[in-house]
Formats: structure tokens, C-alpha cells, sequence
């Protein structure tokens, strides 16, 4: 403190203002804080965005890996954890709904649900090392069934936990932060949740590295403990008590039904959930088939295919940074949202066309516009879906909005891995005739998809966006402004 003030006296009040004006550019979140939300507690409220990041990397990544690897599960089983998660995603919608009329008995609505979604987290990742180990088969008993169930248990309660614990964090931060404000917040959100993707999934597996069975009990359970600690940290004294709050056994909680139709009513509802679907989906059909592309197509070494991850990441964080700085300036966050799906259309063209090319480093550009893409079409939807005017609806739309894209993403993925094998398949067969008898074809299927995909969420965004340019007063938005 003591060196920032010696600084201030150093220069002149132009260079100070000069000093002022240029911070939050170089620094994107610099100017993310407001007095009645300053960045040090908003960075300890996103810590959830981390605990949450960092339980998808190791689901997804590491034990992904280390199933199929050490542990000699197989493929297929793998693939059915791993999507095991994606059961609980449509609850997000309840989850939200709830969290928005829950009177606790100390007057809180969004930290019960956070904390739930905590011990849902902790437990599943207590059990999971064990239900991995039994799940080979290898023990005295040989009782792999067991291991089985209790695998698929383990996944379901991680996903069901980080699910709960996303949708009421990022609740709880619309209701904490200004409503000028939130665009930066969504973005910072995203780069925590990015954080605890990359530094968690590196953290394990460097441990996990040189494998054993006590490492692995160690590992994940020390993620279970990791992520109490970071959520606990989040929540604390973060939301104000209102006694007010709390209900008598004589009032009804509100009923899930009517609030939901009465939120799928508003115009343009519908048609904002089918663009995020659509985009969401074209973004994310590629990660599985992103990397055996690079390696078999394009012939890129181990190294080479892991380092498509870090440029992912950064075109994300430049979108985050870009996107905050749009929204604040009164920019629409569909439009936003928009913006991202026209740059996903030259990015997958660019990958498509480096194989023909034969050039790496266009495959490689096409990446970064893929994570570009991606991170101002999600800072887009997420920005709507917490700018909703009815504070009724916060959690709700959040819920839902959640639900879709979780929904949407997983789905997507595992239609990208069956469309790529089907393809490639019938391909080498012969059935799609000479010209398209090699590997890139299965390939190609999925990147053209995913171009006709983007070019439906257009197709869906471009009513609502044009409504917003005509009719948007101010810096206002809400799903009731827009059309049918």
C-alpha cells in the first residue's frame, strides 16, 4: 500500500488520469468491482466457479484417462460415466426455481443450495477411488459389478453437485452484483471456471503421473476436501440474511408448474433456448474428435495435439475480456452471443481446409477462432439469462439456461464421437464412393455439421438481436422485450 501511494506522489494528476483510464483496458476485470461488491469478496465468490471446474477436468480428463489406461476399463463403460452426469442436468431448471423461493430457517435462499451441492461433490468424489479400484475386478472377490454401481453412483452424485452448486453461485452472484456490472461478472466467472478446468486437470494429473492405487485414493480425495474448502470460502457471509425471508408452516412453497409456464410464455423464450442448444452444440461436437485430428489427419506429434487445449483456453480468455468490454459499453448480450457464432464459421472452415492445405498452423488459427467463438457465444447467453427484468425468474432462467447447454454439450459430444466413427466407417467401405474412401471423411461429417449447426443458431438469434437494435431502450434487456 505503502509503495502504491510513494507511486501516486511520483506523477502528475494528467498522468494519474491517463493511469486511471488505461488499467481497465490492459486489465480486462480491473474495473469489475463496485462499492457494494468489491473484487476481493467478488474473487472469493468465484472460487465455486473453481471447485466446479476443477471436478468437471478430473471427471472428463484425468480419470477419464486413467480408467482406461491403468485401471484397463473399458471404452465404452468409460463413456457411460462420464455421460452419467448429464442425467441430472435438466434438475438445474428446478434447482434454480427453488433456490429462488427458498425460505431457510436463518432467512438465506442460495447458500443452502450451494452448500448441498457441496456435500453431493465431497461425497461423490470420497466414494470414487474405491468404486474405480473394485470397478477393475481384480480384487480377492472379483466383484466388478459392485465396482460398477458404485462408480456410476460416484459420477452421479459429482455431477448432480456441481450442477446445483454452479446454478445457485452464479444466482447468488446476479443477486450480489449491480445489474450495469454483471456482464464483467459473467466473464469473470468464466475465466474461474477456465482456471479450475486447466490448473486443476494439470494439478492431477502431474500427481497422478506416476500411478498407483494409493495415488489414486489420495488424489481424488484430496479433491473432495479441496473443493469444501473453496466453496465454504465462497459462500462465507457473502449473502445477507432476511429474516422476512422465511415461511410458516400455514404458506405453500410456490408451485414449479405455473412458474414454468409462466417463464417458457415470455416471447422469444423458446427461440433464445433453441439458439443456445444449437450454438452450444456446434461448439462442442469437435472436442472429442479435435485431437485424433490433429494426430491422424494432420500427422501432429503428442505434444503438438495436447498444446490445442492452451490455444482453446486463450481464444476463450480473449473472448471473456472481449465481451465484458462490449457489454459494458451497452452492447446486446444476443448479439454478443451472435458475434461468436459468425467467428466459429471461418474457425471450423479453417480446420476443415488444413487438411487438403496441409497446413498445421491454419488448423491451429482455426482452434483459437474456435475457443473465440465459443467464449463470446456462452458470456452472450449466460449475460441474457441473468439480465432477465422479472428478479423472480433469476434463478429459473439460470437453471434452465444451465440445463440446456449441459444438456446440449454432452449430447454433442458423444454424437460427435458416433458421427465420426459411423463416417469414417462407411467411408472405408466404400459406400460414400471413391473420392471420400479415407480417414479425413468421418472427420469432415462432424466439422460440416457443426458449421450447419452455427448457421441454425443464427438462423434462431437473428430475429431476437434485430428486435433489440429497433426497440432496446437504454441498457435494458429481458426476455419479455423480445419477439415470437
Amino acid at each position: 500500500m505503502d509503495a502504491v501511494v510513494k507511486t501516486q506522489r511520483l506523477l502528475t494528476p494528467a498522468q494519474q488520469a491517463w493511469l486511471s483510464r488505461q488499467l481497465p483496458r490492459l486489465l480486462p476485470f480491473a474495473d469489475v468491482a463496485t462499492a457494494e461488491l468489491p473484487l476481493s469478496r467478488l474473487l472469493r465468490l468465484a472460487l465455486f466457479q473453481v471447485s466446479v471446474g476443477l471436478a468437471a477436468a478430473l471427471l472428463v480428463g484425468t480419470l477419464n484417462r486413467v480408467m482406461i489406461v491403468e485401471l484397463h476399463v473399458s471404452a465404452w463403460l468409460v463413456s457411460l460415466m462420464v455421460a452419467l452426469p448429464l442425467l441430472v442436468a435438466p434438475f438445474r431448471a428446478v434447482v434454480g426455481f427453488r433456490s429462488d423461493h427458498h425460505a431457510s430457517a436463518i432467512g438465506w435462499r442460495r447458500v443452502p443450495y450451494v452448500w448441498m451441492g457441496t456435500l453431493l461433490q465431497f461425497g461423490g468424489l470420497a466414494i470414487m477411488p474405491f468404486a474405480l479400484l473394485v470397478l477393475t475386478g481384480d480384487g480377492q472377490l472379483g466383484m466388478a459389478w459392485v465396482g460398477q454401481l458404485c462408480a456410476g453412483l460416484a459420477f452421479l452424485l459429482v455431477g448432480a453437485g456441481l450442477q446445483t452448486t454452479q446454478t445457485a453461485g452464479l444466482a447468488l452472484a446476479t443477486d450480489l452484483s449491480a445489474p450495469d456490472a454483471r456482464p464483467r461478472v459473467v466473464a469473470l466467472m468464466y475465466v474461474m471456471l477456465l482456471i479450475g478446468m486447466v490448473g486443476g486437470g494439470t494439478l492431477c494429473s502431474t500427481l497422478l503421473a506416476d500411478f498407483s492405487d494409493k495415488k489414486l485414493v489420495q488424489v481424488v480425495q484430496g479433491a473432495a476436501l479441496l473443493t469444501v474448502l473453496l466453496n465454504f470460502t465462497a459462500v462465507w457471509k457473502q449473502e445477507p440474511r432476511d429474516p422476512g425471508r422465511r415461511r410458516s408452516k400455514a404458506q405453500a412453497a410456490p408451485a414449479f408448474g405455473p412458474m414454468w409456464r409462466s417463464f417458457i410464455a415470455q416471447p422469444g423464450a423458446r427461440r433464445f433456448l433453441w439458439a443456445t442448444a444449437l450454438g452450444t452444440a456446434a461448439f462442442n461436437m469437435q472436442d472429442i474428435v479435435l485431437e485424433p485430428y490433429g494426430g491422424e489427419i494432420l500427422k501432429l506429434s503428442v505434444a503438438d495435439t495436447s498444446a490445442l487445449t492452451a490455444l482453446l483456453a486463450l481464444g476463450s480468455l480473449a473472448a471473456f475480456a472481449f465481451a465484458a468490454r462490449m457489454l459494458t459499453r451497452g452492447s446486446d448480450p444476443l448479439r454478443v452471443a451472435a458475434l461468436g457464432a459468425v467467428a466459429g464459421l471461418p474457425a471450423f472452415a479453417a480446420v476443415l481446409l488444413a487438411s487438403p492445405l496441409d497446413a498445421p498452423g491454419l488448423f491451429r488459427v482455426g482452434v483459437v477462432l474456435i475457443g473465440v467463438g465459443a467464449g463470446l457465444f456462452a458470456v452472450g447467453t449466460l449475460t441474457a439469462a441473468m439480465s432477465l427484468e422479472r428478479p423472480e425468474h433469476v434463478g429459473l432462467a439460470l437453471g434452465v439456461w444451465g440445463a440446456v447447454q449441459a444438456t446440449a454439450a454432452g449430447t454433442s459430444v458423444a454424437a460427435g464421437g458416433a458421427l465420426r466413427d459411423l463416417g469414417g466407417a462407411l467411408a472405408q467401405q466404400g459406400w460414400l464412393g471413391t473420392t471420400l474412401a479415407n480417414p479425413v471423411t468421418g472427420y469432415g461429417l462432424v466439422y460440416h455439421l457443426e458449421l450447419g449447426l452455427l448457421l441454425a443458431a443464427l438462423v434462431a438469434l437473428g430475429p431476437l438481436t434485430r428486435h433489440l437494435v429497433r426497440h432496446r431502450p437504454s441498457n435494458s434487456f429481458g426476455l419479455a422485450e423480445l419477439p415470437g
